[in-house]
C-alpha cells in the first residue's frame, strides 16, 4: 500500500466523520421528559419530545408518538400501575413541562387531569385491537 493511498483513505474517513457530525447537529433535538425505572435503576419506559411530538419508548423500542401530552402521560402511568400490581416496585419521574401541558390539554376539554386520564383509558379499553391479518390494505 502506498503512502498516498493511505492518506486518501484517512482523508475520506475524516470527511465522513465530519459529515456525520454535521448531520447530527442539524437533527431535531430530543428533550427527555419522563422515565420509569425499576429498583435497580434500569430504564423501563420513557417519554421524550422531539419536533413538537411526544414520543413514548418502552423496553428499548419506540412504542408510539402523539401530539397529546395527556395521552403519553396516561400510558406511562398505566405502565407504572401494571408493574405495581405485579409486585415490581418502580419509580416514575416526569417533568413539570409534561405535567403542565397535560393539565392544559385536560382543561381545554373541561376536565381535571385525573378525569381526563380516566376518559382516555376508557376510550383505549373500548377500542378493539386489530388482529393480525385483519389490517386494512394500504392504498
Amino acid at each position: 500500500m502506498s503512502i498516498q493511498s493511505k492518506a486518501r483513505r484517512d482523508a475520506r474517513k475524516r470527511k465522513a466523520q465530519r459529515d456525520r457530525n454535521l448531520a447530527r447537529a442539524g437533527a431535531a433535538q430530543i428533550e427527555p421528559h419522563a422515565e420509569l425505572r425499576d429498583r435497580d435503576d434500569n430504564l423501563l419506559a420513557g417519554i421524550v419530545r422531539q419536533s413538537g411530538a411526544w414520543v413514548l419508548g418502552m423496553d428499548g423500542r419506540i412504542v408510539g408518538s402523539s401530539d397529546s401530552a395527556a395521552q403519553v402521560l396516561m400510558l406511562i402511568r398505566r405502565a407504572q400501575r401494571l408493574h405495581d400490581e405485579q409486585g415490581v416496585p418502580v419509580k416514575l419521574i416526569y417533568s413539570d413541562a409534561l405535567r403542565d401541558e397535560a393539565e392544559l390539554e385536560a382543561a381545554t376539554h373541561g376536565k381535571s387531569l385525573a378525569d381526563y386520564e380516566k376518559q382516555l383509558e376508557a376510550e383505549m379499553a373500548a377500542a378493539q385491537p386489530v388482529a393480525p391479518g385483519d389490517e386494512a390494505p394500504l392504498q
